[in-house]
């Protein structure tokens, strides 16, 4: 069974994100800020992430930060799902080691499920690109 860590602080998203991941078979972990999502990942290694990026205490950034530089967790891909949707975000989160980036409000639920299904299955590639020099 695939893991998967929901790192989300609206209520609403976590939860759909864990009923339609739980549905396709999935176990999942949630966090409603980046302080939760380390606690977790100590304590489990899921196969795949959800990462918001505005979040209390920590946030996404940090958060991904934590996972890239940790050897235990850099090689899981992590999908950030923001409601931050400027060039600049996007691009700092990919040179962070984003494996793919959805604005919220311009991706529906459906299609980050597509993708997660992607990780799943092992056809998907890491869509990271190389840090800026």
């Amino acid at each position: 069974m695939v893991r998967v860590l929901v790192v989300e602080d609206e209520d609403f998203l976590r939860q759909a994100l864990q009923d339609n991941l739980e549905s396709d078979g999935c176990t999942v972990d949630v966090a409603s800020h980046g302080e939760e999502a380390l606690e977790r990942l100590r304590a489990e290694r899921p196969a795949l992430i959800l990462l918001d990026l505005l979040m209390p205490k920590k946030d996404g950034f940090f958060v991904l930060e934590e996972i890239r530089k940790n050897p235990e967790w850099s090689s899981i891909p992590v999908i950030v799902l923001s409601n931050l949707g400027g060039d600049t975000e996007i691009k700092r989160a990919m040179e962070m080691g984003a494996d793919d980036y959805f604005v919220k409000s311009q991706h529906p639920i459906e299609e980050v499920m597509e993708k997660a299904k992607e990780y799943f299955a092992g056809r998907k590639g890491t869509t990271r690109r190389p840090a800026a020099e």
